[in-house]
C-alpha cells in the first residue's frame, strides 16, 4: 500500500494529505494518489481530474455544486496557492467554518475536500499549476459560490498588494 499520512484538520472529514517523496540527486518521485489508501480512510473514488494556470494574484472562489456536491484532491504541481474549503453541510458542528492551508510544488501537501463544501484558492507565487480530482462530475447549471471576502466567513486571505484578480463571475458572486 502507498505510504500517505492523512491529517484531520479541525473540521471533520477535511484532510490534509502527505504523501511519501522519495528525492535523490536526479529530482523526486512520490505516488500521488493511491485508491486503496484513500479508500482506507473513506474517500470516495474520483471521477475527473481538472488542472489550471493562474498568475499571482489570483483568486478562484468560493465555489460548489448545489444537487451534485464535489469532494475534491487539491494539490499544486508548480508555485504556491492559499487553498481554502468552508463547511457547508447542513447540520455539521463546523458549518460556516473555514480552514486554508498553503499547498506548492515543493511541500508537495494536498487537501482532501469533501462533498458538501466550499473551495477557492488564491495564487501567491509568480504562478501556479493547480490540479485536482473530483468525486463527481462537473454540472454548470448546478453551480453555487459565495464572494471570496464575505464578512460572515470571515476567510483571512494572505495580503495581496494591488488586490486579488478575479474573474467577472467571481466578482459578481453573492454574500453565503
Amino acid at each position: 500500500m502507498a505510504d500517505f499520512k492523512f491529517i484531520q484538520t479541525r473540521i471533520d472529514g477535511l484532510l490534509v494529505v502527505e504523501p511519501a517523496v522519495f528525492e535523490d540527486a536526479r529530482g523526486y518521485f512520490m505516488e500521488s494518489y493511491n485508491r486503496d489508501a484513500f479508500d482506507a480512510v473513506g474517500v470516495p473514488p474520483f471521477v475527473q481530474d481538472n488542472e489550471s494556470r493562474s498568475a499571482r494574484g489570483v483568486l478562484r472562489g468560493m465555489h460548489f455544486q448545489i444537487n451534485h456536491p464535489q469532494g475534491k484532491l487539491a494539490r499544486v504541481l508548480s508555485g504556491e496557492v492559499f487553498d481554502v474549503a468552508v463547511d457547508l453541510r447542513a447540520g455539521s458542528a463546523t458549518y460556516g467554518e473555514w480552514e486554508g492551508i498553503y499547498l506548492s510544488g515543493q511541500n508537495k501537501k494536498m487537501l482532501y475536500i469533501p462533498e458538501g463544501f466550499a473551495h477557492g484558492y488564491a495564487v501567491v507565487s509568480e504562478s501556479a499549476v493547480f490540479a485536482y480530482k473530483c468525486t463527481r462530475g462537473y454540472h454548470p447549471e448546478d453551480e453555487g459560490g459565495f464572494i471570496y471576502n464575505d464578512k460572515t466567513v470571515g476567510i483571512k486571505w494572505p495580503d495581496m498588494p494591488g488586490g486579488f484578480i478575479l474573474s467577472e463571475k467571481d466578482k459578481n458572486l453573492p454574500r453565503i
